[in-house]
């Protein structure tokens, strides 16, 4: 059994799915590098991925399959995990050598140990084009330092400090057990990724290591502000599925609602805000509808929601209100990197 799977989501990637694989190819014998094809037709996709498992057949597999989207590349590469762990890094992406030795050593720790350890977060860094100075996202104010611990234990999350996809690896049977399983042809499951298995989680661990690295600034890029509000659909269609998940003003953990609360606060701040920058009134009817589909949903939770700050922020009247709602923007650049 291998320490650490790893899944690489690639469609149509041969011009940087190469430098994501070689950066994890250190992890050596303890790791299975699951490189996903999906469904790449326009370019070397499949071909590089064959490569790879023939070159390294004890790191690499490559699994090929139908265009399903980001979300479905995940599943599959959940699927045929066999690592104790599992870790999604996207094909543009990339890790930190020395952190990786390190990420992995912990990992070695807990499973020849008697502590079992559910989630390991570290920071990641914004690679972005053009960039010089990086900006690191990292979770020192909210998680004690190199210690396991409960969600008791968790300290203040600041605004727009919220573990994403590129911050976590999950303990596979956990992911198993809660029954992840992301929707197809969806963008933006990251979020479902990281927030359906929270509840299940009962120990954490965090190391303060600059981890994976983030790229960001191509324009087709799903985290680019226009595609984005292209796709606000899908945004809203995200945010709803995980609205549905749990009744999070009843989870038992006051310190574990109050995060879930927040990160569903952020979810609805970022589909008003593109609303709101998109000027077309067809999307701000869809902000309203959101907004009114939470407040059927979940009353208590749209009181909370509705009445905070960002909320309040989101859903100012007329034009004048929408400039200042814009001001929360700053906010949702943070937690998504986008333009």
């Amino acid at each position: 059994m291998k320490l650490l799977s790893i899944a690489i989501p690639c469609y149509n990637s041969e011009n940087y799915m190469r430098h994501c694989i070689e950066s994890l190819l250190p992890g050596g014998d303890e790791v299975e590098i699951l490189i996903v094809d999906d469904g790449s037709t326009k370019d070397r996709t499949g071909e590089i991925a064959d490569e790879y498992a023939r070159n390294y057949p004890n790191i690499c597999r490559a699994i090929h399959q139908e265009n399903g989207g980001h979300g479905e590349a995940v599943n599959a590469g959940l699927r045929n995990a066999t690592g104790i762990y599992f870790k999604v890094v996207d094909s543009d992406d990339w890790v930190n050598e020395e952190a990786y030795k390190q990420i992995l050593e912990v990992l070695r720790k807990f499973v020849y140990g008697q502590e079992t350890l559910d989630m390991l977060v570290s920071n990641f860094v914004y690679e972005k084009e053009g960039m010089k100075r990086k900006k690191v996202m990292n979770y020192r104010t909210a998680l004690p330092q190199h210690e396991l611990i409960t969600w008791d234990q968790v300290k203040m999350f600041m605004v727009g400090q919220y573990i994403l996809m590129h911050s976590v690896i999950y303990r596979t049977q956990l992911l198993k057990e809660c029954g992840l399983e992301l929707p197809k042809h969806t963008f933006y499951v990251d979020n479902i990724f990281v927030y359906q298995p929270l509840p299940h989680v009962k120990t954490l661990y965090y190391l303060d290591v600059n981890f994976y690295r983030y790229f960001i600034g191509r324009s087709d890029q799903s985290v680019n502000e226009q595609v984005m509000i292209g796709r606000i659909d899908q945004q809203i269609k995200v945010t709803k599925l995980m609205l549905g998940y749990y009744d999070v003003t009843k989870l038992p953990c006051r310190k574990l609602r109050s995060y879930m609360i927040k990160y569903l606060e952020i979810m609805m701040t970022i589909c008003s805000i593109l609303a709101i920058k998109s000027g077309t009134e067809e999307n701000l009817e869809k902000k309203k509808e959101l907004w009114q589909y939470l407040k059927q949903q979940n009353f208590p939770l749209y009181l909370r929601l509705r009445w905070g700050f960002l909320g309040q922020s989101m859903n100012l009247p007329g034009k004048g209100g929408r400039q200042v709602s814009i001001a929360g923007y700053k906010i949702t650049q943070r937690f998504f990197g986008f333009n």
